[in-house]
């Protein structure tokens, strides 16, 4: 048995700065962005259908926003389901303006269950992966 030191590290360029094992590695811009997988595209579009029955449009908009280029089922839930959060906000302002001439308390109750039927109905359809589209909404976006 020998008592000799271990061998000394290899040598490093003096130009480059010195590699950190933690360091993530510069990403791409012009990388086209990861897919989703299937199942993860179902889950997303099933959470966000329900998310808009308590919180209106933003997880709609939110996951246009983030998971529109993720892949095609997710893009066609996430659109939809927009369009149809943004003709409910319509529908409410329109309620709310009508309360003073009273029928606008009953378009509110209306306009709130019609909101969590149809998303009911979406999130049950995404989740088993079929297409749907949102009766009553007007198509902003696509």
């Amino acid at each position: 048995m020998s008592d000799a030191p271990p061998p000394p590290p290899p040598p490093q360029d003096p130009n480059q700065p010195p590699q950190n094992p933690y360091q993530q590695q510069p990403q791409n811009p012009y990388q086209q962005p990861q897919q989703l997988s299937p199942a993860d595209e179902k889950l997303w579009a099933t959470l966000i259908n329900v998310g808009g029955i308590f919180f209106y449009f933003v997880p709609a908009l939110i996951g246009y926003l983030l998971l529109k280029d993720k892949g095609p089922f997710v893009r066609a839930h996430t659109a939809t389901a927009l369009n149809f959060q943004i003709t409910i906000a319509i529908a409410l302002v329109v309620s709310y303006a009508l309360i003073a001439v009273f029928i606008g308390i009953l378009l509110v109750i209306a306009v709130e269950v019609v909101k969590i039927v149809f998303s009911i109905i979406a999130a049950v359809k995404a989740n088993q992966g079929q297409p749907y589209t949102y009766p009553l909404s007007i198509k902003f976006v696509s």
